[in-house]
């Protein structure tokens, strides 16, 4: 029995508490590698010493050591008559919708849809605004999962005649969920070649002393990638999502089994909340940011450069990306924060994995064309989903990825659906005139109260920015309340390049209230690591933080360079 449990425990390759050197216990809260990445003390003291037998106390401690106590058993109860009595049943795993939500939400639907219209709305836009606001409520209970709530949403428009099949359907012709779609299938082969494992032990070994160095290392990586790749779908899925899960795989924090606040639902939160910052920073960050430099061109005929943009957002952005990560980490902490062995063990592991192989380099040169394509796109006429297709088949076409596997990203196809859905009916709100009717209602109530423009301007922000629920697209949102709200504004006396510059602003950084409203949310959300409630939680919280930085500390900076 003492050489089956030493055989064991060297099988086993855990550490045994009696050991010739014996290390003090780790601290608390400290970051380690998944335990097989670790060399085996035990294999060291057998390979050290092999010619003298281990003694009989040894062997004692390893066996105290490995093997657990024995568990004790019930009493299993004989039936009287002989009969061995039946095994329980295990319960059935809940099928079908969850009553109560799904009820809340067919309500909103029929209170809404049964209420009058207000003067200027037409019926219909009265109709989709009732299923819009059903299926969003739907998708924040969750009766079922998301994309089958969309689909259901997208199935009563249909049914009562408020959107064609075309129209509803229309939005799965619309590129961006399809480039969510195609990260998923990224990260896929990212994480399944090892070319992710190699680069998350790399960050590890360079800022994984602690989490909070490892966020703020992703953090400012993606911010100096976001003024050459003009997609924050294509960064924050092509790029860093495949990253962010290898880190949190690597760092043992998995969606599933209980470990996801050991640094996944931190990081990822962290990382999309600061996706939109650096959306908001450059001109070239974000692809709708054109569209708003367009628009106030159009409305106050002033251009908005490269240059000018930047120089207005580095002040305020830079205090962003140093605050958000911090207060995310105090308010939503993970529950690992140190990691003093971190590097040590990662640099052992990178290591042990050799040179990259085949796969790794298919995969590395991949991504590098897809990240080329990204960045040249506008000079060579390749847009961002183009570029991600064309890098997908290379990887198929290589074996790197295969399409069964593909079909097998679950959370992928889900997040297509639901996605586009919400896109569908938010632009068709916008088509039958509910978009423009709260505009004008909006302007006309601003105007009345005949306030200073500083507290006009206020209001206006604010509408515009937290009516960013309603909208699926930052382009979308400008597209639909940019030129209203600036013209207002200026009307009102604000000085008309200030506040174009503060709406283009705050056109990104509104993406972070939802796990919709732009196009790194679905991309981070659709990991799993953080519940839909928190992430609206504190997507509200970040927004009100977010505020006071860009028009507080901002608003000192534009004075300093002369914007108003």
């Amino acid at each position: 029995m003492a050489s089956l449990a030493l055989s064991s425990a060297v099988n086993l390759r855990l550490r045994p508490l009696a050991a010739p050197k014996s290390r003090p216990p780790p601290a608390p809260n400290s970051l380690h590698l998944t335990r097989r990445f670790i060399r085996s003390p035990i294999n060291a003291t057998i390979n050290n010493d092999s010619s003298k037998p281990l003694s009989a106390d040894v062997i004692q401690s390893f066996t105290t050591a490995v093997l657990p106590p024995p568990k004790k058993r019930a009493p299993v109860a004989v039936a009287s008559s002989g009969t061995p009595a039946a095994a329980p049943t295990p319960p059935a795993p809940p099928t079908g919708a969850a009553l109560k939500p799904l009820i809340a939400s067919i309500a909103t639907g029929v209170i809404l849809w049964f209420l009058p219209a207000p003067d200027g709305v037409s019926r219909i836009a009265w109709q989709l605004l009732s299923i819009f606001l059903a299926t969003i409520v739907g998708i924040i209970t969750q009766p079922l999962p998301l994309g089958a709530v969309a689909l259901m949403g997208l199935g009563a428009c249909v049914l009562t005649k408020t959107l064609t099949f075309a129209a509803a359907f229309s939005a799965f012709g619309d590129p961006i969920p399809w480039l969510i779609a195609l990260a998923f299938f990224f990260a896929r082969g990212f994480i399944k070649t090892g070319l992710g494992n190699r680069i998350a032990y790399q960050f590890v070994s360079l800022f994984g002393s602690s989490s909070l160095g490892l966020g703020y290392s992703l953090v400012f990586s993606e911010a100096l990638l976001a003024p050459a790749i003009p997609s924050v779908s294509a960064r924050a899925g092509g790029i860093f999502l495949p990253l962010v899960k290898s880190l949190c795989v690597a760092c043992g924090s998995n969606v599933g089994d209980g470990t996801e606040h050991k640094l996944g639902s931190w990081l990822m939160l962290t990382c999309f909340q600061t996706s939109v910052i650096s959306s908001s920073m450059f001109l070239t960050a974000m692809a709708a940011n054109p569209l708003a430099a367009n628009l106030t061109l159009a409305t106050i005929n002033v251009p908005i450069g490269w240059m000018d943009w930047a120089k207005a957002a580095i002040v305020p952005g830079l205090v962003s990306l140093i605050v958000v990560p911090l207060l995310l980490y105090v308010l939503y902490p993970p529950s690992v924060k140190s990691s003093p062995d971190a590097p040590k063990l990662a640099k052992e592991r990178l290591e042990k994995m050799g040179p990259m192989s085949k796969n790794e380099i298919i995969m590395a040169g991949t991504l590098l064309l897809t990240v080329g394509l990204w960045i040249f796109g506008s000079v060579l006429n390749v847009d961002a989903v183009t570029a991600a297709i064309l890098g997908l088949s290379v990887l198929l076409i290589t074996g790197v990825v295969t399409w069964k596997e593909c079909l097998a990203e679950s959370v992928a196809w889900d997040t297509l659906t639901w996605f586009a859905a919400l896109i569908a009916m938010a632009a068709y709100l916008n088509k039958y005139g509910l978009i423009t009717w709260f505009s004008q209602t909006v302007v006309k109530f601003v105007g009345g109260l005949g306030l200073s423009w500083q507290l006009s301007f206020g209001i206006l922000v604010l509408l515009y920015f937290y009516s960013h629920y309603f909208f699926a697209s930052g382009a979308a949102h400008i597209g639909a309340m940019f030129t209203a709200f600036l013209s207002v504004a200026s009307a009102l006396g604000t000085p008309p390049y200030l506040g174009a510059i503060v709406l283009s602003f705050l056109s990104n950084i509104m993406g972070g209230l939802t796990h919709y409203g732009i196009g790194s949310a679905p991309v981070f959300y659709g990991a799993g690591y953080v519940p839909l409630a928190k992430w609206w939680g504190y997507g509200f919280l970040i927004s009100i933080v977010n505020l006071v930085i860009w028009l507080g500390v901002g608003g000192v900076w534009w004075k300093a360079i002369g914007l108003w």
